[in-house]
């Protein structure tokens, strides 16, 4: 994001349909953005009328339209290829939550922005870009899923360098957008971090931390084996037994009857 002064107003699962859909709104993001900035240098506006102006009651609507608009065609293209890869990763792997998640980084770090930060314009879609590099890696933590993990590995190994981002006293740049943003990726980590996804809960049982999630572990034995006597768990057992025998029975009928005939 840039602050401007104050202006008044693999394999078959590439082709598979989930695949295929997580990428229709990362593909629409940037069309949109492209638009946005194409429409603002043919007809010479500017972009700071429309950027998050903090505590002015005018700037409040560019907690939506912020975001949206870019100082220069430099600005536009260092945002579009993160905000494409990031949001597909999150459609793609966190398919419960990742319109949830995507519209909670949207609004809430233009809102922390509108709140906290100086009074200038600031525009550009780089502080949803570190909320979105901030939930994939803190998803990594809170959930403790093998592919959580292996998904902020990767986004810390390819954005690593965004951590200069947040230092204030930057000219020219949001660092606040960038700061706020992280800041928001990270709550907004942990407040869906009880969702797993159906890859998650099949592993759960091996997880040590489920419980403090919320989530059910599922156990190897039944919660109340230990509270049976030794006679009830036996009757039990012959119980089980006298029905599966039934079963097989009826699945598998002898070919003869006890009276002798077929």
């Amino acid at each position: 994001m840039q602050a401007i002064p104050d202006t008044e107003p693999a394999g078959n699962q590439l082709f598979s349909p989930h695949f295929l859909r997580s990428l229709r709104l990362p593909a629409l993001l940037v069309l949109v953005l492209l638009a946005v900035h194409m429409h603002q240098v043919v007809f010479g506006w500017d972009p700071g009328g429309y950027g998050i102006m903090s505590r002015r009651n005018w700037g409040l609507r560019g907690i939506v339209t912020g975001p949206l608009v870019h100082g220069s065609w430099e600005h536009v293209f260092s945002n579009i290829f993160p905000m494409f890869f990031l949001s597909a990763l999150v459609l793609l792997f966190y398919r419960k939550v990742a319109m949830q998640a995507f519209w909670m980084i949207y609004l809430l770090t233009g809102l922390t922005v509108w709140l906290f930060a100086r009074p200038v314009s600031h525009i550009g879609a780089s502080g949803v870009v570190y909320g979105l590099v901030a939930f994939i890696f803190w998803n990594g933590i809170f959930r403790r899923s093998i592919r959580s993990i292996m998904l902020a590995v990767v986004v810390m190994l390819l954005y690593n360098g965004m951590f200069m981002g947040i230092l204030p006293q930057q000219d020219g740049i949001s660092w606040e957008s960038h700061l706020f943003g992280a800041l928001v990726g990270i709550v907004t980590a942990y407040w869906f971090r009880g969702v797993l996804e159906d890859e998650e809960a099949a592993v759960a049982a091996a997880d040590p931390f489920a419980d403090e999630r919320g989530v059910e572990k599922v156990s190897f034995l039944p919660s109340d084996v230990f509270d049976k006597t030794k006679a009830q768990r036996q009757a039990e057992a012959e119980e089980l037994a006298r029905q599966r025998a039934a079963q097989n029975r009826d699945l598998y009928p002898p070919f003869w009857h006890s009276d002798g005939t077929w």
